[in-house]
């Protein structure tokens, strides 16, 4: 199943960008365990990724790096809509988690923000609310609480 019907065209660039992310993270580790190989192509698939997107990984395979998003709010984004990716196939997979967490990590947040955000997610239309509702509650505390 691929995600490009159900996000906006901002959500899937902030996911592929965390896609690159992680693919540089993991391809920048020696002993990349086949798990994590398996999570990356699941999701690549999910994203439907482009020729043009495969080229990109294929021509700079050596140069792909980690690069940290800017600002906290901006990681935050980066993290939330993976997450949301996650949730929207209905298939929700210990590894995927596991990816997820160790990108939130990288990124300077605590293990358990994956699931804070998987949960909320999860149960935004049981709370009457869609998805975006709970994205733009988490900047507007970022932005009150945060530095």
């Amino acid at each position: 199943m691929t995600i490009n019907s159900e996000l906006s065209e901002e959500e899937i660039k902030s996911i592929k960008a965390s896609f690159f992310n992680i693919l540089a993270l993991f391809l920048n580790n020696e002993n990349i365990q086949s798990r994590y190989v398996g999570c990356l192509m699941k999701w690549s698939a999910q994203l439907n990724l482009s020729q043009q997107d495969l080229h990109n990984i294929e021509d700079n395979f050596d140069q792909l790096e980690f690069t940290s998003p800017g600002t906290k709010l901006e990681k935050l984004q980066s993290i939330y809509h993976l997450v949301h990716m996650i949730y929207l196939d209905n298939v929700v997979e210990d590894i995927e988690l596991e990816v997820a967490t160790l990108y939130a990590e990288r990124l300077g947040f605590k293990t358990n923000v994956v699931s804070e955000l998987f949960k909320a997610i999860a149960t935004a239309p049981f709370d009457g609310k869609k998805t975006s509702d709970v994205e733009n509650e988490i900047a507007e505390f970022l932005e009150l609480y945060i530095d």
